[in-house]
């Protein structure tokens, strides 16, 4: 029998190569602003790039860093972190934490996750050779782990008074290794490749990782969605085969809201341009609440 979704993917094998590297465009962005901006923290910290003259480039870390000198960044996980523990935060650390939750308010929280955390990009290779071995899993759990594990970060921080996350954070580890050196960092790196490649499918970023969590939660306020077109839509299952959080894809629940509005997914663009028939875009609510106003009207 042929079903809709063997005729998605015969018409996707029957594209040129072109049209079908095109539709990677997202993952090759995602890996160039992944490599880039380790690239900048690497040339800076070796290089000494500078810019203007005699102020150093992106000084710092994922946690905390500064562009050119003018523009303070910091992870408002981190920042509650160490909130918590009773330390006396500096202005600039509590602006650097504001504007990156601006940031991520309007393009979406776990857009961190897929474009600037690199560890994304071990966890992805795990992913794609799990899709091409005979790997069946050896246990589930509840994808909802990982706020349970941010809420014990958040009430560790607090009594130990120690930000907890920062001292065991893969990120922080992956970031100084490639900077620095590998050292002690490539062992928990391994163990997260292994776990996602032998025991658990995304498990790491789609089951355990606080971070994740935390911006999964800011997510939800996020500007920039997956619009989802009903009428054009074949059921074909494409985009939840490629999604690495398929349950934000309940197309049920898409069909009433008209977009993905799981903070959850993470804007990584998968679906998108996989879609067959184009039926997922990127548009802002905004534009997404004209669209379905327009599309009511014109069905009636």
């Amino acid at each position: 029998m042929n079903t809709p979704a063997d005729r998605s993917q015969q018409k996707l094998a029957n594209r040129p190569l072109a049209v079908r590297l095109w539709a990677w465009r997202y993952l090759f962005l995602r890996r160039a602003t992944q490599f880039g901006i380790l690239l900048l923290f690497f040339g800076t910290a070796h290089w000494a790039w500078q810019f203007p003259a005699k102020t150093p480039l992106l000084s710092g870390n994922l946690s905390a860093s500064e562009f050119i000198g003018l523009v303070p960044m910091a992870d408002p996980f981190a920042v509650l972190q160490i909130f918590l523990t009773g330390h006396v935060l500096q202005q600039k650390v509590l602006l650097g934490a504001a504007i990156v939750m601006a940031f991520y308010l309007l393009v979406g929280g776990r857009v961190f996750c897929a474009w600037a955390c690199p560890v994304n990009m071990v966890t992805d290779l795990a992913a794609w050779l799990r899709a091409r071995l005979p790997i069946p899993p050896l246990f589930h759990i509840s994808r909802n782990l990982r706020y349970f594990v941010l809420a014990a970060t958040l009430v560790l921080s607090a009594i130990t008074g120690l930000a907890a996350f920062e001292w065991v954070s893969p990120i922080g580890m992956m970031q100084r290794e490639i900077i620095f050196g590998l050292g002690a960092g490539g062992m928990a790196l391994s163990s997260i490749f292994l776990f996602d490649l032998l025991i658990l499918k995304n498990g790491w970023c789609g089951h355990l990782c606080p971070l994740g969590g935390f911006w999964s939660l800011v997510g939800r306020g996020a500007q920039l969605r997956v619009r989802f077109d009903k009428d054009s839509c074949s059921h074909c299952g494409e985009c939840a085969r490629v999604c690495p959080e398929p349950q934000v894809l309940n197309l049920k629940h898409l069909e009433v809201v008209g977009y993905v509005s799981s903070g959850e997914c993470s804007n990584c663009g998968r679906c998108t341009p996989l879609c067959p028939e184009g039926s997922l875009v990127f548009d802002f609510r905004p534009l997404i609440r004209q669209h379905n106003a327009r599309t009511e009207r014109f069905s009636k």
